[in-house]
């Protein structure tokens, strides 16, 4: 056999002997990817946030701890769970200092370029705690809006408009008609008394102008009444529905002006920020910020439903707080992972989406009282 046919023939068997080992390589390299993923011991940071993480003394509970522990168990994973407050974890989280962070946390785009995130577990949207209203705060409110300036400017219109036609009917009537428009500051009297009697269309008839001056100023005060008192009525109105307004709390846009509270670093926080809240305090957790609007330091405090919805139903000393039937801002929740952990978040995700859909997560949802949109 000529050399050149023996070289070509080398070559052959040489070809699928180097693919076979580059195929064991890539092998061998992934499940040592996989292998360290499930041998090293992760750092787990979390924030109690109930009735996802509830921690009482050394218990440790909550839909997201028993989540965790069936990936973990399933998956062979070693960790150590690190309790970090919100905003500690997820600065920790961003540089690498943890590896997972087993919180609802909300996805999205601006998180996305700092940390990877798992599939969503679960979703729900944010909405408004405030203090709930004595009987006596209602009364008080009903009559603080008969100070409101426009009452004030349609009641001082009306006055004058009484006044005006009150006196120049007194001025036509008072020696003509003294009985009924006696003379001095008691006919002014009478005639603002016969002015208003008229303008209101009560009619008692105990006075009534004689002269033909006293009949034409009359007139003029029905005419100037069928056009002037439903303006008024309508301004009146109108005050007492701008009152209501500035003291409802049955409107988002309406707290914009207020003084609001959330969670430092949130994406609550991020999101009044965005829509223009003006005065927005911050704290490291849902309970400081509850306690603080039950005390009056606050006139809202906003952040996830279900987490407002249990802490309240848990603590009696939040007796005088409520939740208001306003959603906005929905949201998806994951568990967080060290960016460019894809081999971790792709084996966590997987485990993740196979739970959820089994029955058994449903379950676990309905004993802690919560139900997806």
């Amino acid at each position: 056999m000529p050399d050149f046919y023996i070289f070509k023939a080398r070559n052959t068997m040489k070809k699928p002997t180097f693919i076979t080992l580059v195929f064991i390589f890539l092998c061998f390299v992934g499940e040592h990817c996989f292998s360290q993923v499930s041998k090293d011991t992760l750092r787990v940071a979390y924030a109690p946030a109930a009735p996802f993480i509830i921690q009482e003394e050394d218990l440790l509970e909550g839909i997201n701890i028993w989540l965790w522990d069936r990936v973990a168990e399933d998956l062979d994973l070693e960790y150590k769970l690190i309790r970090m407050d919100f905003a500690t974890m997820l600065d920790a989280l961003k540089r690498g200092a943890v590896d997972v962070c087993i919180n609802p946390l909300t996805i999205t785009g601006e998180r996305s370029k700092q940390m990877e995130f798992t599939h969503s577990f679960f979703a729900s949207h944010s909405t408004i705690a405030v203090a709930k209203q004595s009987s006596l705060q209602k009364i008080k409110h009903f009559f603080g809006s008969f100070l409101h300036i426009n009452f004030l400017r349609g009641f001082l219109l009306l006055l004058i408009i009484l006044l005006f036609f009150g006196s120049l009917t007194w001025l036509a009537e008072h020696r003509g008609n003294p009985k009924d428009f006696r003379p001095g500051i008691k006919g002014i009297w009478d005639g603002l008394w016969w002015s208003m009697v008229t303008l209101s269309t009560v009619g008692y008839g105990d006075k009534s102008p004689k002269t033909r001056l006293g009949k034409i100023a009359a007139l003029g005060l029905m005419f100037s009444g069928l056009l002037f008192v439903s303006g008024l009525t309508a301004s009146i109105a109108s005050s007492l529905t701008v009152n209501q307004l500035e003291n409802s709390t049955s409107d988002f846009s309406s707290f914009k002006e207020r003084k609001v509270g959330t969670v430092k670093s949130s994406e609550a926080e991020d999101f009044l920020k965005t829509h223009f809240f003006k005065d927005i305090t911050t704290y490291k957790g849902v309970q400081p910020g509850l306690k603080a609007l039950s005390a009056k330091r606050l006139e809202a405090f906003m952040y996830d439903e279900p987490i407002l919805r249990y802490r309240i139903r848990k603590d009696s000393s939040l007796s005088k707080v409520e939740l208001l039937p306003i959603k906005f801002d929905v949201q998806f929740y994951a568990f967080g992972i060290k960016k460019d952990s894809i081999v971790l978040e792709q084996a966590i995700s997987q485990r993740i989406l196979e739970i959820t859909e089994s029955q058994e997560w449903q379950i676990v949802l309905a004993e802690y009282g919560l139900t997806e949109l």
